[in-house]
């Protein structure tokens, strides 16, 4: 597994909440240091502490595990539909919009 990947994930994670790397390591009770090896990929975490941390950083499993798992993006857009469900018609529509354009050039550049 590509622990290397899963650290970035929660480092981009905790950035993006502008906390310290103490700030997290505190809320799960982990050292500075600990966390520090946890990120850099040096560390696997046990399944509890993966837990703490992910709840900690109010994220999923998956937002995590992004890039090592096979099936991880299924949950995710299945969020995103949800989301984009909730949004007045016009909304869902320019999305779509945007989606077909994506994918209609992103397809030919491959």
């Amino acid at each position: 597994m590509d622990w290397l990947s899963v650290g970035e994930n929660i480092r981009k994670k905790r950035l993006a909440k502008s906390w310290k790397q103490a700030t997290l390591a505190e809320m799960v009770d982990l050292s500075n240091s600990y966390m520090g090896m946890i990120e850099r990929g040096e560390k696997v975490p046990r399944l509890e502490t993966f837990v703490h941390i992910t709840n900690a950083l109010d994220t999923t499993s998956d937002e995590i595990l992004e890039g090592v798992l096979n099936k991880g993006y299924e949950i995710r857009m299945s969020e995103y539909i949800k989301k984009i469900e909730e949004l007045p018609k016009e909304e869902q529509n320019q999305i779509y919009d945007v989606l077909d354009v994506m994918l209609k050039y992103g397809h030919k550049k491959k």
